[in-house]
């Protein structure tokens, strides 16, 4: 598995038809496909992916772009996509709040 989620960005209107109540991650990427969000929905998100995406979306107003990638291991893999962004950029996507990560060293 790539470090980094490489999967292809699905427009915003498609959202209620691509998610379900999975578990995983998720990144939100404004019209320039710049990652500007990542997020995940955990054991105790309602409605999983779905849930978590659609209220993350009524915060951020100019969100263009999404992809997910489902996982149980989401807590992990999204500290996983916070550090790689961190090594890409030297910070944390706009939306993300300042958290305590370790380093990671992608190549």
């Amino acid at each position: 598995m790539a470090v980094r989620l490489t999967k292809d960005w699905i427009p915003v209107s498609e959202v209620l038809t691509r998610l379900k109540g999975n578990l995983g991650v998720f990144q939100f990427a404004n019209v320039q496909r710049e990652v500007v969000f990542i997020g995940f929905a955990g054991g105790k998100s309602q409605f999983g992916l779905k849930g978590e995406v659609a209220s993350a979306l009524e915060k951020y107003s100019d969100i263009a772009a999404f992809r997910f990638e489902i996982t149980t291991a989401y807590h992990t893999r999204y500290r996983e996509l916070l550090m790689a962004h961190i090594a890409d950029h030297d910070t944390l996507p706009h939306y993300n709040e300042q958290i305590t990560l370790g380093r990671l060293s992608p190549s």
